[in-house]
């Protein structure tokens, strides 16, 4: 009934830079939609796109909870000491930066402020966002500004914070 390969070079982007902002490794990421799409071919849904962003939600948590219990391993392992290389540290250091306060923005909302951001920057339409989260569908676009403002807010702080201590 769909047409995987439309579907796939319509939606795959958007899936990769939604899990991206999971996971944080582009490469992973890629994986993980691959994934995705591996198990929509098997369960061939209705509505693949919904489908498709609610399993890549699972597989990211997943993955989430994998890498907490490897870097535990390889802290005790390592004794906390980890060593990262790039051939240009200062882009590597700038990147990582700003990468990290993302992140670390990312982590002050909420839970459902984060999903219901993360699923829109993903390409999910407000209807969808509600089916994947249970909002109802009038309360996505308030929750989603919300989210954004609080985003927004959270990443500035971390700047002028960043400033002061630099």
């Amino acid at each position: 009934m769909n047409d995987w390969g439309c579907l796939y070079s319509s939606i795959f982007p958007d899936l990769v830079r939604f899990l991206h902002r999971k996971v944080w490794d582009e490469e992973r990421a890629r994986d993980l939609a691959q994934e995705a799409f591996v198990r929509a071919l098997r369960e061939r849904p209705d509505k693949p796109r919904p489908f498709l962003f609610a399993v890549a939600a699972n597989l990211a948590r997943d993955e989430a909870r994998t890498m907490i219990r490897r870097k535990r391993h390889l802290a005790l392992i390592q004794g906390g000491l980890t060593v990262e290389t790039s051939t240009d540290p200062e882009t590597e250091l700038i990147r990582a930066e700003r990468a990290q306060r993302v992140r670390e923005a990312l982590e002050c909302l909420s839970e459902r402020d984060r999903e219901v951001l993360l699923l829109w920057d993903g390409g999910m339409s407000y209807a969808e966002i509600a089916a994947e989260t249970g909002l109802a569908p009038g309360a996505v676009g308030t929750t989603l500004a919300r989210a954004r403002k609080r985003l927004a807010e959270t990443y500035g702080h971390g700047a002028r914070d960043h400033v002061a201590r630099g």
